[in-house]
């Protein structure tokens, strides 16, 4: 994350992206494959790290990660094998939808995970500051299904709606983002445009 300062002077809080450019390496149609979509190569990856598999599909270049997208029987797609997609497709002032990989936090407590206040600190609770508290329903003999407990926390997919493109740098393919985007340095985002 970074500073902005808009021409008026105003700063804004933004998320730097680098939006390398993505290739198009395949058209998915429905009268032969049974259904509409576009798969994009991002990043540049040796050829020893790359499975035969996966190297058919790529057809001689080698990406990092292959992503596909269904497209909608109303959107028509003008793309063509072997086009590249860079920054220029956004423009300052776009509503953007971002999809990530949110941090892993490993196994947390309900303290940090769902936000419990703990038990008290007086009255002889020695240690349970940061414990759950009663779990039971009294008749129940059992855990009732979705009780908050202790738990892996993060590495979720987040999506967040209605973000703002503030900046397009296309010499260095970034896009300035306002606000947070959930996810590590180096995640990899789906940006689509609404």
């Amino acid at each position: 994350m970074s500073e902005y300062f808009t021409p008026e002077g105003v700063v804004v809080p933004v998320t730097i992206i680098n939006a390398g450019p993505v290739t198009v390496t395949r058209i998915f149609e429905k009268a032969k494959d049974g259904y509409d979509s576009v798969q994009v190569g991002f990043g540049a990856q040796k050829k020893e790290r790359v499975t035969k598999g996966s190297a058919g599909a790529m057809k001689g270049a080698f990406y990092k990660t292959l992503k596909e997208f269904r497209l909608k029987p109303a959107d028509e797609s003008s793309a063509k094998e072997g086009d590249v997609i860079d920054v220029s497709a956004f423009v300052p002032g776009d509503k953007i939808e971002v999809t990530s990989i949110s941090k892993g936090k490993g196994f947390q407590g309900v303290v940090k995970r769902h936000g419990f206040s703990g038990g008290p600190r007086s009255h002889g609770q020695k240690h349970s500051e940061r414990e759950p508290g009663s779990i039971g329903g009294g008749l129940r003999t059992h855990v009732p299904k979705g009780m908050r407990m202790a738990g892996r926390m993060g590495s979720d997919r987040i999506m967040q709606k209605n973000l703002k493109v503030v900046f397009v740098d296309k010499e260095n393919n970034l896009l300035l983002i306002k606000g947070a985007v959930a996810g590590r340095k180096g995640t990899l985002v789906e940006i689509v445009s609404r």
